[in-house]
């Protein structure tokens, strides 16, 4: 065992060989019994290694440890230090080696490089915090201990079928002054919003990346503003929280957050999703990007061009070598990490075709990752989730390997339900496909596999999809030029926000009318946060660095669109009453109630046509009391006129079935309406009613 003393004489040190089969920073006990903390590191290219330690906070570091020859196996090198208060240290690695861009090595020894497997980063301990330009390390590693208390926490046992997704922002949940929150932006002030989810009837939160990003990464101002890395696409770290999401995150209590914020949505029932990035990372080609993986072994965890310079499958840059087995091994030790250690109950893969492509860039199907974690015991309930194409041309939706495990962001489902609201005749088929849960795409996984969703994060908010034709980006200082030209949307006659009351009221109806739709669809429903109070980004459909109100919910929203949302409330609570809508398999025969479980039919009662467009259609669900358990036979009729003017459908079989309405997201039929045979449909509107089979 060898003996390091600091300069001041503070620290007696002692080091000696580690245990490599374990990546990372991890208080142990050695062979001797002596508690410690083992640091191994893997680097294949690298000549040489050492170990920086730090107090916190402090500048520069009290203690640089070299690793022997002896202490680095199988490009893995380890070391066990004792005589060191882990609470009370940040650390960090020095390698050297060659640095030559055409080898695709960049080895800066003089740089202090964060630990990939570090639990906890130092460095922006609070949301855009500064970093002193003199501190040795930018970003250095925390040492965590599993010691937090989980109260017997278990996951809400809610199959995908049953999810309703909601995907959020944890900084954007809260950070309105309208929020009420006591500690806004943070873990902790989401906590506060799980009363208000709870009450919508969402089981499951999806939350944009919350692995340590810098938001500060970027050099652009606009308007004198700084322009920031809001989203968080852009990996410092797979095993962290972000500090800056912490209202304990100067203190370093980031990861114990974490943790309660999802033990207290288990509480209430609620599911974890968090949105992943193993796509590319945060660093870049220039030399003072240099934070992590490309200073330890850029050839072993960047793909490369035949240059020597990243290539870039990602539309960022700096694209991961997924498929390298060190790699792989990372991704997979970070997944099993927040499913076990941090209770998370999935995760969405942003750009998953990425993790497919092989260490060349070209897509490999024999052994890619991705089948892998499928495939991985540790991970065996977890959900995941695929973005189903990369910014490189690789699109997969409805194509993606699923492994009996995958599900997939269904954006044909999207641009469908939005053509056809908008009256795009030619879009009935699609839609009908879409409604029944993509059967064209997903025969082999079921409805399941299809996560349908109307908006998310990238784009536009349902109200400005319903209020713009056009994107409007300027606060981003891309001069309009970044963002989707193509949306898909309709302002309804005036461009914003309007007192105009006929435009008020048809973007309310189309509203309305997609989120019916969403929730009677086969597939797993996700919304937008927001979007259930008509929250808006002013036409922004590309807020990744507005740390604004143009991204903030502005929660007085809630009583001035409370109609929405009791609208959006009832029909999450119609979804969740009706077992058939979350079937997810294809079977059309005809079940114990006499018809078939899903059928279309035009307004005069015939069978629609699975080729031909038309603006009206109206899908007929058969709920069989025997097959879901219910009490008696229920039928569902979902009316959708996207015509100009107003349509009368014939209803089915009323001498059987007496008819009710459930909703209509116009005003023409009201809750509780018994019509006789025939029912009234205004422009672009959805009805729904129930049906039960009458006596005799």
């Amino acid at each position: 065992m060898l003996t390091y003393r600091s300069a001041d004489m503070k620290a007696e040190i002692k080091y000696e060989k580690g245990d490599s089969s374990k990546l990372g920073a991890n208080i142990c006990r050695n062979r001797d019994g002596i508690v410690g903390v083992n640091f191994s590191l893997y680097s294949e290219n690298a000549d040489s290694c050492s170990l920086v330690l730090f107090r916190n906070k402090e500048k520069q570091p009290f203690a640089e440890l070299p690793f022997t020859e002896d202490m680095r196996e199988n490009n893995i090198y380890t070391m066990f230090v004792s005589g060191i208060d882990p609470d009370a240290i940040e650390y960090g690695y020095r390698l050297d080696g060659v640095y030559d861009i055409t080898q695709e090595l960049r080895y800066q020894k003089e740089r202090v490089l964060l630990d990939p497997y570090a639990r906890a980063v130092a460095g922006r301990g609070s949301w855009c915090s500064y970093i002193d330009p003199e501190r040795a390390g930018k970003f250095r590693g925390r040492i965590i201990k599993d010691d937090f208390d989980w109260e017997e926490d278990v996951c809400p046992d809610i199959p995908l079928k049953d999810l309703i997704i909601y995907e959020a922002h944890v900084r954007s949940m809260t950070m309105h002054s309208t929020s009420g929150s006591e500690a806004p932006g943070t873990f902790k002030g989401l906590v506060e919003k799980i009363p208000y989810l709870k009450e919508l009837g969402i089981n499951c939160i999806e939350l944009l990346p919350v692995f340590e990003f810098d938001e500060m990464e970027f050099n652009r101002f606009y308007n004198q503003k700084r322009i920031l890395n809001y989203w968080g696409y852009s990996t410092l770290n797979f095993f962290s929280p972000k500090a800056g999401y912490a209202a304990s995150g100067q203190d370093g209590r980031q990861v114990d957050e974490f943790k309660e914020m999802v033990k207290e949505f288990h509480k209430a029932g609620i599911r974890v999703i968090l949105d992943v990035v193993y796509n590319h990372t945060a660093e870049g080609e220039e030399k003072e990007k240099c934070y992590s993986f490309q200073g330890i072994d850029n050839k072993v965890y960047y793909i490369s061009q035949t240059n020597g310079k990243n290539s870039n499958y990602s539309g960022c840059g700096n694209t991961f070598k997924c498929n390298h087995p060190a790699v792989k091994r990372l991704i997979l030790d970070s997944l099993r990490y927040w499913h076990k250690k941090c209770h998370v109950d999935g995760f969405r893969f942003d750009l998953a075709p990425v993790l497919i492509r092989g260490e060349d860039g070209i897509p490999d199907w024999d052994r890619p990752v991705i089948k892998d974690i499928a495939e991985d015991e540790l991970l065996k309930d977890a959900i995941l989730i695929a973005e189903p194409w990369d910014a490189a041309g690789l699109y997969l939706t409805g194509k993606f390997h699923h492994w009996g495990r995958w599900s997939e962001w269904n954006d044909k489902y999207r641009d469908s339900m939005r053509q056809f609201i908008c009256g795009n005749s030619e879009y009935a088929p699609d839609f009908m496909s879409r409604l029944s849960g993509s059967e064209n795409m997903y025969s082999q996984c079921g409805a399941q596999g299809t996560i349908n969703f109307i908006t998310c994060h990238d784009g536009f908010t349902m109200y400005d999809l319903v209020s713009y034709n056009s994107k409007h980006n300027e606060l981003n200082g891309e001069h309009n030029c970044d963002g989707n030209n193509w949306n898909i949307s309709y302002n309804n006659g005036c461009e914003g926000r309007t007192d105009d009351p006929h435009i008020r009221h048809m973007r309310r109806r189309k509203m309305m009318s997609l989120f019916a739709l969403l929730m009677i669809s086969r597939g797993v429903p996700m919304i937008y946060a927001g979007d259930e109070i008509c929250n808006s980004q002013n036409g922004n459909n590309n807020a990744y660095c507005q740390d604004s109100e143009i991204s903030w919910i502005d929660w007085s929203l809630v009583e001035k669109e409370r109609d929405m949302l009791e609208f959006v409330k009832m029909m999450i609570e119609f979804r969740k009453a009706h077992p058939v809508l979350r079937n997810t398999t294809y079977d059309q025969s005809v079940n114990g109630t006499g018809y078939p479980e899903l059928s279309f039919r035009y307004p005069g009662g015939t069978d629609a046509m699975p080729d031909k467009k038309s603006h009206c259609i109206a899908a007929f669900y058969a709920e069989d009391h025997e097959k879901y358990g219910t009490d008696e036979d229920c039928f569902i009729y979902v009316i959708c006129n996207v015509y100009e003017k107003d349509i009368s459908y014939l209803l089915p079989d009323t001498d059987k079935i007496e008819w009710t309405v459930f909703t209509d997201s116009s005003t023409r039929n009201r809750y509780g309406n018994k019509p006789d045979n025939v029912v009234d449909a205004e422009p672009y509107s959805v009805v729904i009613l129930t049906g039960k089979k009458r006596n005799g």
